[in-house]
């Protein structure tokens, strides 16, 4: 295929961009548009109409992507071929839900049997913690799990968590660290007792800086509220690759839970990386969240490209990004439970997606991974959601909004439901003059007063969304939604060339701040870098004398 931008389809979808008219129009052409334009599996439906999009747009998408290879690389990603060029890795976070029947091999190994092999050890464990049977030091059942990470060993897991709180199991509860900020560590080990608290330490090189810091803080903390360095096998539990410095630290072998180099931190959470989710909902619950997703991986895999959920919204995205010029997406979220999706996804995406050069190196020349951000809807409407209709920008948009509540109380939830449903259709129609107009027709006000604010309610529309539904959030929905967005991921990397699987930015930003923090603790001025940093570092010195 020629250079993706010089292609004859890019090319086409360039020229055809600009002739489509707006939104309102499509509708009116076309009744059918909700039938022809949504989707539905695994528990999820997709509506898709309200996107600048016809039938000609959409050819000209699954063209893109069918010249990319997608369908191919999709089956690649599946067999574990070797898809992250620069770390020699498979991408194999979909083997951590497969059915446990399944085989895939890597490096001659069944890894789905070493998979069930973690899930059956994780059930033993969180039974035991569950059942109160695993007990502290002074023979008290644990009643409170402080979960020690960053990155993807954080944020999925507390996301999770946070979306399946109706699931808890009660008498137990998890705090969330990852911020090396000492202030983070301290506010959560406040009211805590060591005698029931159990820590998870996630660090597949049990080395990650602000893992290991705020995992010795928290060992000193239990040292020094009276538990021993024997008693730390009872309270430390640790998911790492490296069993010699989990060990060493005081952790029982039998403890420590295994992770693998074929799965990157981001799309951990459903490895022992989600231990935390599991001693919080069961393990019943957490075998709910991986069937989602492996729902998602079947449909992914073997749907037509047109039929495709994840491809659908990826080509969407891409559509906005290369050829309208999007710089942003915002995720909306239409549940309590939710609030924290935007981050997780915000993470999986940027981490993903944020590169500027192809597989084989070469420096692209078009818009890679959007600016991801977002919250729970009904605050937005009364924040951001000004920007989305009236900005200058334009900004796609994800509603994400489950059908039945977990608290149903009064009108709260028609309320919810009202104000999504309203926000896409406003973000789709907008306002023009002469309604805005005609709104005002009745004001006590002057005609000159009318035409100046209809001015200002004028709002241009034509602004793409999509809305995404489930019946009601369970471990299952949320398993398909979260593999519904790795997957939309994977694709826009695809069409972009892009490795999606590595990080090296992140990387950067590691091997620096180490150099600082050396140079932070030495006995003299620094005037080893540039005249920023030198003097950065030095005020900082000073300030500790």
């Amino acid at each position: 295929m020629p250079h993706l931008t010089t292609s004859d389809t890019w090319q086409q979808l360039k020229q055809h961009t600009r002739t489509l008219p707006h939104m309102r129009t499509l509708f009116e052409q076309n009744p059918q548009r909700f039938e022809q334009m949504s989707l539905s599996s695994c528990g999820l439906l997709l509506d898709y109409s309200k996107n600048r999009v016809n039938d000609e747009t959409l050819a000209l998408l699954f063209k893109l992507a069918k010249e990319t290879n997608l369908e191919q690389k999709i089956a690649s990603m599946f067999q574990g071929d070797i898809i992250n060029n620069t770390e020699q890795r498979a991408v194999l976070h979909t083997a951590l839900r497969a059915k446990p029947n399944e085989e895939v091999w890597v490096n001659g190994v069944n890894i789905v049997s070493e998979v069930q092999q973690t899930l059956t050890k994780m059930a033993k464990f969180v039974a035991q913690v569950q059942s109160g049977d695993w007990l502290g030091y002074s023979d008290k059942p644990i009643t409170d799990i402080v979960s020690i990470g960053i990155g993807g060993s954080f944020l999925g897991p507390k996301i999770v968590s946070q979306a399946l709180r109706p699931y808890w199991h009660k008498g137990i509860n998890c705090h969330f660290v990852a911020n090396v900020d000492a202030s983070s560590i301290c506010e959560k080990l406040k009211g805590l007792n060591a005698e029931t608290t159990l820590f998870v330490m996630s660090s597949k090189s049990f080395g990650t800086q602000e893992t290991l810091t705020n995992t010795l803080s928290a060992k000193q903390w239990f040292l020094a509220q009276g538990g021993s360095q024997q008693d730390v096998a009872k309270h430390f539990v640790a998911v790492t690759s490296n069993v010699a410095k989990a060990t060493e630290f005081g952790m029982d072998a039998n403890n420590i839970f295994p992770m693998w180099d074929w799965v990157g931190g981001r799309y951990s959470l459903w490895s022992a990386i989600g231990l935390p989710i599991a001693l919080l909902i069961g393990m019943d619950n957490f075998k709910l969240l991986l069937e989602g997703a492996q729902a998602m991986d079947e449909h992914f895999a073997h749907s037509p490209l047109e039929q495709n959920i994840p491809t659908v919204m990826a080509l969407l995205s891409v559509l906005y990004g290369n050829f309208y010029g999007a710089q942003s997406h915002v995720i909306l979220t239409y549940d309590h439970y939710l609030r924290g999706l935007p981050a997780y996804f915000q993470q999986l995406d940027m981490e993903s997606n944020g590169k500027s050069v192809t597989m084989a190196g070469t420096e692209v020349d078009f818009n890679t991974g959007p600016v991801i951000w977002g919250g729970e809807g009904t605050n937005g409407q009364h924040a951001y959601h000004q920007l989305l209709h009236q900005g200058t920008g334009l900004i796609p948009a994800d509603f994400i909004l489950p059908l039945q509540s977990h608290n149903p109380l009064g009108e709260h939830h028609q309320q919810l439901a009202s104000n999504c449903f309203g926000q896409t259709q406003a973000l789709m129609q907008g306002r023009t003059y002469s309604e805005a107009l005609a709104e005002l027709s009745t004001a006590d006000i002057t005609d000159a007063q009318k035409q100046l604010i209809a001015k200002h309610k004028v709002m241009p529309g034509n602004k793409p969304s999509n809305t995404l539904l489930m019946d009601k959030l369970t471990p299952t929905t949320l398993g398909s939604l979260i593999a519904l967005y790795e997957h939309r991921t994977f694709v826009q990397g695809v069409i972009w060339d892009i490795n999606s699987f590595d990080q090296w930015g992140v990387e950067l930003g590691k091997v620096l701040g180490n150099d600082v923090l050396d140079k932070l603790g030495a006995q003299h001025d620094s005037t080893t870098l540039d005249a920023s940093s030198n003097a950065l570092i030095n005020i900082f010195r000073r300030q500790k004398l």
